[in-house]
């Protein structure tokens, strides 16, 4: 098929195109690399199936209008973001432009062109989760950032047009994803960020107490998820969670990683507001539509992202 990627040379972007090249696709990547870096995609710059790179933003309607005219694209994984949440409490402007602006302008293409449309959300617009059964996709949101705010407002438009127009969209909330090819500094980054420090002989520094839970998803099982919703029509018109089905505190992960509590600090968080105490996973409906299961458990993850920064990965 023929398969634009925005956001295709960011972290869990690099991941998605590396199987959709597998699986024998025409792949075309638009990212303005605010996140994303040509170094992620080196590799498949001279793939056969790789039919070009387009450094512009999703915000420049007449690059968009003439890409779709131009390529006429049958699927639209839609990565394309600004995530980082402290950003967005700092200068929510961009965010929003990014995020719901940046989703419409794809939107409307798509909709010309009868494109179906994967859009990217996050775990980050739930409330806290309350019990060990985790969060399913009924479960309540709180857009505690501009960030998540800007993703619920992009979620509304997506569904919209799946329900106006009978456009083929769905709308996916991966867990928090880490791995090889993330970067070792700045937002989302925890687990890419503590083997990073834990390496160079750093003390694992925490925001607040350290009690707060996550729920780690390995980016290739993340990008088996994605990829996957845009190949059924079972999830047109649903929102889909993905991730492993197990949290851990921000300490314990830190010990995980460094093996000696005396190795972390605690510092003062810097947008307390905006954190979500715990974060749980409830994917049965990944499994039911997508027949979606993860398979790299933490501990393999956390040993294959090791060896990559090991080994030299991007900073």
């Amino acid at each position: 098929m023929k398969v634009l990627l925005t956001g295709g040379a960011g972290f869990i972007g690099r991941w998605v195109v590396k199987q959709l090249l597998n699986e024998g696709h025409q792949v075309w990547i638009l990212d303005d690399l605010s996140n994303g870096r040509e170094e992620n995609i080196k590799e498949f710059i001279n793939h056969p199936g790789l039919m070009e790179f387009i450094h512009d933003s999703i915000l420049n309607e007449t690059r968009l209008e003439e890409l779709f005219e131009k390529n006429q694209f049958q699927l639209c994984y839609h990565l394309g973001a600004s995530i980082n949440v402290q950003d967005s409490i700092d200068d929510p402007r961009t965010t929003f432009n990014n995020d719901t602006i940046g989703t419409f302008y794809i939107l409307e293409q798509c909709r010309k062109h009868d494109t179906k449309v994967v859009f990217m959300s996050t775990c980050m617009v739930y409330d806290r989760c309350t019990d060990e059964t985790g969060i399913n996709e009924e479960h309540p949101t709180k857009p505690a950032s501009p960030y998540a705010g800007a993703k619920v407002a992009a979620e509304n438009m997506v569904l919209s047009f799946y329900h106006a127009y009978g456009l083929p969209t769905v709308v996916i909330r991966p867990f928090n994803t880490y791995g090889p090819y993330q970067k070792t500094g700045g937002e989302g980054g925890v687990v890419a960020i503590f083997i990073n420090n834990h390496l160079k002989g750093d003390k694992l520094s925490i925001y607040g107490d350290g009690t707060q839970t996550r729920d780690l998803l390995y980016v290739e099982d993340c990008a088996r998820f994605v990829v996957s919703a845009g190949f059924s029509d079972a999830v047109n018109g649903e929102i889909v969670n993905a991730g492993l089905g197990k949290d851990i505190s921000i300490n314990e992960l830190a010990v995980l990683v460094t093996g000696d509590p005396k190795n972390i600090n605690h510092v003062e968080h810097i947008h307390p507001q905006s954190e979500i105490q715990k974060l749980l996973c409830n994917s049965k409906k990944a499994n039911r539509l997508l027949d979606w299961t993860p398979k790299v458990t933490l501990e393999e993850g956390i040993e294959r992202t090791m060896t990559w920064i090991q080994q030299g990965g991007l900073q």
